[in-house]
């Protein structure tokens, strides 16, 4: 199924119920950002292994939800300020530079929509969008020292088209190992690659679903809301949770394919970081 551009993690309400029992201080992860996974303990390897749940939309502009369970953490090795790492289907490296910036890319690869995605047959005739890989760039700037705000720039570009993400943020209660709460704001943009991918349908389409066709432009894409949890339960036992709720722009919503004009999701996992 094909996932969200804006997936940033938490889980709200009862994961506030953990709160720092059994936590550990003794990790430092490179930003302090629950949204920043770190398995790190200074230099040297680090290791993820669990799972998360999560309830989602099933596609982009879908009024369909299901449950899904993903493998969550992976591998991650540290050397002063730079992190590499190896995640799912992404290979990336991370640096902070003047405790305030945080430069990310990645090569990974981004999965189409399905048309067996709809179990209520709404994409029936659309036939599978397109697959491939992709690069993200990714800039934070912390505007204080402890993180506690930041801003937000990311570009995700390739073979399905290019996605840019402008945001802000403000981390609660953070600590130096990466734990604690996460809420953020951002807004998207588009090419038309991407955006005729996800929501436009061709004259061929058109003949073969009955949904007229569909070209959309380049430009706003929409606006998304997020919120951020992680926090240790025990010396390995990390607990992670992830909530967000995504409304389109206009010409998004007007697409013969979108039945929502939002998109949401929220989940919880578990990591045991060795």
């Amino acid at each position: 199924m094909k996932k969200s551009p804006l997936q940033i993690v938490t889980f709200v309400g009862a994961l506030s119920c953990f709160g720092s029992v059994n936590a550990t201080e003794a990790r430092t992860a490179l930003a302090p950002l629950p949204s920043i996974d770190d398995f790190t303990n200074g230099d040297g390897w680090g290791f993820g292994l669990g799972l998360g749940v999560e309830y989602e939309t099933a596609y982009e502009g879908s009024d369909e939800f299901e449950f899904e369970v993903d493998p969550a953490g992976g591998v991650q090795y540290r050397t002063g300020d730079h992190l590499f790492f190896w995640a799912g289907e992404a290979i990336g490296w991370r640096t902070l530079v003047k405790d305030t910036w945080l430069f990310q890319s990645s090569i990974g690869y981004e999965e189409g929509r399905e048309e067996s995605d709809s179990d209520d047959g709404r994409l029936d005739g659309l036939g599978d969008s397109r697959s491939g890989v992709t690069v993200l760039l990714e800039v934070r700037h912390a505007l204080t020292e402890d993180w506690r705000y930041f801003l937000d720039g990311r570009v995700l570009t390739g073979e399905v088209g290019t996605l840019g993400i402008f945001g802000a943020g403000t981390c609660l209660a953070c600590k130096p190992n990466g734990t604690g709460w996460e809420v953020g704001a951002v807004v998207t943009f588009h090419d038309g690659k991407l955006a005729n991918r996800d929501f436009g349908v061709t004259t061929q389409q058109s003949i073969d679903s009955g949904l007229p066709a569909t070209d959309v432009d380049s430009g706003y894409r929409s606006t998304g809301f997020n919120v951020s949890y992680r926090n240790y339960l025990h010396k390995n036992w990390q607990i992670f949770g992830e909530a967000l709720y995504e409304a389109f722009g206009s010409e998004v919503s007007d697409s013969p394919i979108t039945r929502n004009n939002y998109e949401a999701e929220i989940g919880v996992g578990f990591i045991y970081v060795f």
